[in-house]
């Protein structure tokens, strides 16, 4: 190895490798493995749903699956069958299965990309008050876990639809601040459509 770095010319020419992300699998995770047969009907073995209206619990932020966990479990956001299943989940099953699911891999989402939703996404619509997803999901849809942000790239169109329906109706009102209601009030179904189209197809 001191060979290699004494002639700095060669090391100079040398291509990087690029260095490819993975994930770290906890004793969380393993512990949330063996909790996840009962999410895998309609969630995936691995949290890729084969569902496009149940969403991909892969590689979203542990944080925020187990806010939702917990939430359906409080009420705070309303689902009958998510209600029946969180039920039972301690606070610690919730952080377990939130910490397997992140761990794994996103499949692609079915998006086909739109330059409406592009544009919607990067720069919003300030004379509609639409504010730019890109300031809480970020450039690449992976959102900020420490701030509650979840990933949106790779959901399926149809899911990433309906939450923002449920948004602006008021249907789902469990965003921090009333932040995601108040931007999907103002959005129009072709705006939704087209922001869903986007988001699906990120990577």
């Amino acid at each position: 190895m001191s060979a290699y770095f004494a002639d700095t010319k060669a090391v100079a020419h040398v291509k990087p490798k690029r260095v490819t992300k993975v994930a770290i699998i906890t004793e969380e995770a393993i512990a949330g493995k063996a909790k996840s047969a009962m999410c895998s009907a309609c969630h995936g073995a691995d949290g890729n749903s084969l569902v496009p209206m149940y969403p991909k619990l892969a590689g979203q932020h542990a944080e925020y699956t187990a806010k939702q966990l917990k939430e359906f479990k409080s009420g705070v956001r309303e689902n009958a069958v998510m209600a029946g299943m969180a039920a039972a989940l301690s606070e610690q099953d919730m952080a377990e299965l939130g910490a397997y699911f992140a761990s794994q891999k996103p499949t692609p989402g079915n998006g086909n990309g739109s330059e409406l939703g592009r544009k919607l996404y990067f720069g919003g619509d300030p004379a509609r008050g639409i504010t730019a997803c890109i300031a809480c999901h970020g450039a690449t849809g992976k959102g900020v876990a420490k701030a509650g942000f979840p990933v949106v790239a790779n959901q399926s169109v149809e899911y990433l639809t309906a939450q923002l329906m449920s948004f602006k109706t008021g249907e789902r009102n469990n965003d921090r601040n009333g932040m995601m209601g108040n931007i999907a009030k103002r959005l129009k179904k072709n705006d939704m459509d087209a922001l869903a189209q986007y988001m699906s197809s990120m990577k």
